[in-house]
């Protein structure tokens, strides 16, 4: 990470093991001898102002997590003060780094450590705050903790207040703050442009299911009312049909949880599984031959049967079974197995117009289904067979074409977090030297290069327009 950052020509040993060398003229410092708990109760209340600390963002109000703030006074009684400049600390997340630096006066769940400077000490906040953004004092922070999950390991303030900090002068923090203040804004933004090419790139997919498998792919094809709210004008030589008549088999799952093992050699497919037009058969948890015995006692999925999700936040997927693979149904979901074409009925499944019939159930429910009776009666648009072959090929190509940008914006939006987190830790371990680092001025800052992918053109003779 030194490339064209400067290094400090002299250095020492920390004597921290997740440390390693410091500059000269810096020290290190236990977390208690620098910062002590607030220790303010909201009794009264004092706010009525609810936050919450979220990874790489910060501290936020409750609502902006997209929940809907409606604590009653009572529960908020026994909540820490936030005051605007607090370090807060989640720490049940400290490992991953929930942290930050409070610009609000508020109250917090007591999970939450509230600190601030101990009296006579000069520190600069933000700094502060990226520490506990470093990869390896996270790590090293998991040996205090304790919990069942990984990521969810409480450590207790009395435990972290025995380690040592990286220290540099006071106006060194406030350089190296400010630095990375608007390096990491900047990486954001690209990461952000990356994250909103992909919302694009998964418009444009489910754009050209829904168009194909209602509208067809010559786009002078005369239209007629097919008589359906959901599915409008479709190609004049298509009829509408219903899934019950398009299906040899129709099976919801069995009503209970299999038992997971991982040691087992049998995917146990859930609605976590499965995307639109594909099946994450590797990820699923695995069952034994007996729970997988048990499960399919209704019908096995065969290759080419579709699985659909009808159940929970994912409901309205589907995905086909690929080759070569033995699974059974999990949670939630249900197996249909078409009578032909069963791609073309996979893809209809994924469409809008499908998605719009399975909500008719779910509005307004705090745990959203489908009703097996509402899945079996959706109207689909019919083509004639051969159409029903070419427009399966379409989608399929065009798809893929998709999910490879996808991935290479992924690829490309995780690259830009990874170097985000190597500056953070160069930076504030003294690995690069940012003494003499000048910031830029907003026109400066907008003629920097800032290089997101443009949305791809495809050919439009057989898409929506």
């Amino acid at each position: 990470m030194t490339g064209k950052y400067q290094i400090y020509c002299e250095c020492k040993d920390s004597g921290v093991e997740w440390l390693g060398k410091i500059p000269e003229g810096w020290q290190t410092l236990r977390l208690g001898a620098l910062l002590q708990e607030r220790g303010e109760t909201n009794q009264g209340p004092v706010t009525e102002n609810i936050l919450s600390v979220l990874k790489d963002v910060g501290v936020i109000p409750y609502a902006e997590k997209g929940d809907i703030g409606n604590k009653k006074s009572d529960d908020i009684e026994r909540y820490k003060v936030v005051h605007p400049g607090d370090l807060v600390v989640n720490s049940m997340n400290v490992i991953i780094g929930s942290v930050g630096i409070s610009k609000y006066l508020g109250a917090l769940s007591p999970v939450y450590l509230v600190l601030h400077p101990r009296d006579g000490k000069v520190l600069q906040h933000p700094y502060l705050g990226y520490i506990f953004q470093i990869k390896t004092f996270q790590q090293w922070l998991k040996r205090l903790g304790y919990g069942i999950l990984d990521h969810r390991l409480r450590i207790p303030m009395d435990n972290l207040k025995k380690e040592f900090l990286p220290l540099p002068p006071v106006e060194e923090q406030r350089t190296i703050a400010a630095f990375l203040d608007q390096e990491t804004a900047r990486i954001d933004t690209l990461i952000a442009k990356q994250r909103r090419l992909i919302e694009l790139l998964k418009e444009k997919r489910q754009a050209v299911i829904s168009h194909a498998v209602t509208k067809g792919l010559n786009p002078d094809a005369p239209m007629k009312d097919s008589g359906v709210e959901w599915l409008g004008e479709v190609p004049a030589h298509w009829h509408t049909t219903r899934l019950k008549y398009e299906c040899l088999s129709i099976v919801d799952c069995l009503h209970s949880t299999p038992a997971y093992d991982q040691s087992g050699d049998f995917p146990a497919i859930r609605t976590a599984d499965i995307s639109p037009g594909k099946l994450d058969v590797e990820g699923a948890r695995r069952v034994t031959e007996d729970v997988f015995q048990e499960r399919n006692i209704r019908l096995k999925p065969e290759t080419g049967d579709i699985i659909y999700s009808r159940e929970g936040e994912r409901y309205g997927m589907a995905a086909c079974v690929p080759a070569g693979v033995d699974i059974c149904l999990g949670q939630r979901v249900m197996l249909f197995r078409a009578a032909q074409t069963p791609e073309f009925v996979m893809w209809a499944l994924n469409s809008e117009s499908c998605y719009k019939q399975a909500q008719q159930d779910v509005i307004g429910s705090t745990s959203p289904h489908v009703n097996v009776e509402t899945i079996k009666n959706f109207a689909l648009a019919w083509p004639p067979h051969g159409e029903r072959e070419e427009i399966t090929a379409h989608i399929t190509d065009i798809t893929q074409r998709l999910d490879r940008l996808m991935s290479i914006a992924a690829s490309k939006a995780e690259l830009l977090h990874e170097r985000r987190t190597a500056l953070i830790s160069a930076a504030v371990t003294g690995k690069i030297d940012v003494r003499n680092w000048k910031p830029n001025s907003a026109e400066q800052e907008a003629d920097r290069p800032m290089v997101a992918e443009p949305l791809p053109e495809y050919p439009t003779s057989q898409e929506p327009a």
